[in-house]
């Protein structure tokens, strides 16, 4: 239970009325909880939706879903994604491609980055029927959570100092395969065997993903990872609209 309220601590804006211990690993061995971090998310729009569908229009209220879900993790992936597509197009080196990303000011490609892909996002999530849709936004922040673990685990740090250094030194194998039977279970039960394909496209696409980071970069960062989760979050969504059709 320590761990699961460290990464929802870490993962989202929502207050405890307690205080946490957390000790230098303890970020890492978290890892295990994202995607039940990503499911408490998602239990969250959900709540949300019940509330807002029978009041607002359908296009209304998955924007404000999205807003929900975009706020209550203080927007740390999305600036994640912002660094990435800023990093490419700054179009140096390594050292160039990270000095831009650890930069906390957000360039003209981030912010059309950002842009794009929220609007495919909100596109996609108004493409999926009712009758999906709440397992949509259950699956969606969970497989994204999840991403983040497959891109830690294993992972060469790209620098030395930054979060992403902190999980890599307290994640293994352990944290991987309780992230990964939590996906793979809540995918099945929610989708049933399409559940898998989905959950087969977020590891083929974080694999992809972390192969060119480290290629790219020489490993991984923190903006890497919440770039994973952001893109894994998109490509589920896309799923779901094509599998229905």
């Amino acid at each position: 239970m320590r761990l699961y309220l460290i990464a929802l601590q870490f993962l989202t804006i929502i207050p405890l009325p307690f205080t946490v211990r957390c000790e230098e690993r303890d970020l890492g061995r978290s890892m295990a909880f994202f995607p039940a971090v990503g499911l408490t998310l998602g239990l969250l729009a959900m709540g949300l939706n019940y509330l807002l569908a029978p009041l607002l229009p359908r296009s209304v209220t998955d924007l404000l879903l999205l807003a929900l879900l975009a706020g209550l993790t203080g927007a740390l992936h999305l600036d994640g994604l912002a660094d990435v597509f800023d990093g490419l197009a700054a179009r140096g080196g390594r050292d160039r491609f990270l000095a831009v990303m650890k930069d906390s000011r957000c360039g003209p490609v981030g912010a059309a980055a950002l842009a794009f892909f929220l609007l495919l996002k909100y596109q996609a999530l108004l493409a999926i029927p009712d009758s999906q849709k709440s397992a949509a936004l259950l699956l969606v922040p969970l497989l994204g959570r999840y991403a983040q673990v497959q891109c830690t685990v294993g992972a060469t740090r790209a620098r030395n100092d930054g979060l992403g250094a902190a999980f890599i030194g307290g994640v293994g194998q352990f944290q991987l395969l309780a992230a990964l039977g939590t996906a793979l279970s809540c995918a099945y039960i929610l989708f049933g065997i399409r559940g898998l394909w989905l959950c087969g496209g977020s590891c083929l696409l974080t694999w992809w993903l972390r192969r060119w980071s480290h290629r790219r970069l020489g490993g991984i960062t923190g903006d890497i990872i919440g770039f994973c989760c952001e893109m894994t979050e998109t490509l589920t969504l896309l799923l779901i609209v094509a599998l229905r059709h």
